[in-house]
């Protein structure tokens, strides 16, 4: 399997870091402040604000989505929706 160097990119973590630059082979490797991996936003910082903010923003966007297709209100029906639909949204990357 080959490598590919177009898909790698440097992150550089940490407050005295020196930031030097990188290169595979003949190749630089770019510098990215930002970076998703596996579904995980990081940035330089190490700071999951932003990870936070795009996993509201998804289950805001599941909760209109019921909201329009679903006619009950019944508090059964949205309790059980809720934990099945939004709340996964709001649970990923808790680990972290």
């Amino acid at each position: 399997m080959k490598f590919n160097k177009a898909k790698c990119k440097v992150l550089h973590v940490g407050r005295c870091n020196p930031k030097h630059n990188y290169r595979l082979g003949k190749e630089w490797i770019e510098s990215s402040p930002e970076e998703k991996h596996l579904g995980v936003s990081i940035d330089e910082k190490l700071n999951m604000s932003q990870q936070c903010v795009l996993a509201a923003q998804k289950a805001n966007c599941v909760l209109g989505c019921i909201k329009r297709s679903v006619t009950s209100r019944a508090r059964e029906v949205i309790l059980l929706l809720c934990s099945a639909l939004v709340r996964p949204h709001l649970e990923s990357c808790v680990q972290l």
